[in-house]
């Protein structure tokens, strides 16, 4: 409650010896990132990066920032 009480979300870490809990906090901060017993020293561009409400829109990272410019769209076509 206290991690999600607030309008940013972009990187939150969780430290616990209890891997259970760690993942149901995971699942349940409205966060970009979740490290677990870990802190953000790292980052690579095949990782997405970006946050959830106001921490951002969007995600960055090489396929990350190509699905955001662009719009996928199904076009179906019955000639006969």
């Amino acid at each position: 409650k206290m991690a999600n009480a607030t309008e940013y979300g972009l990187q939150s870490g969780v430290f616990t010896e209890n891997y259970r809990n760690a993942l149901k906090c995971a699942n349940e901060i409205e966060a970009g990132t979740v490290f677990i017993n870990k802190q953000s020293t790292f980052r690579t561009d095949n990782m997405p990066f970006g946050g959830f409400k106001n921490s951002g829109c969007g995600k960055e990272g090489i396929k990350y920032a190509v699905e955001e410019m662009t719009k996928t769209k199904l076009i179906g076509l019955n000639l006969r």
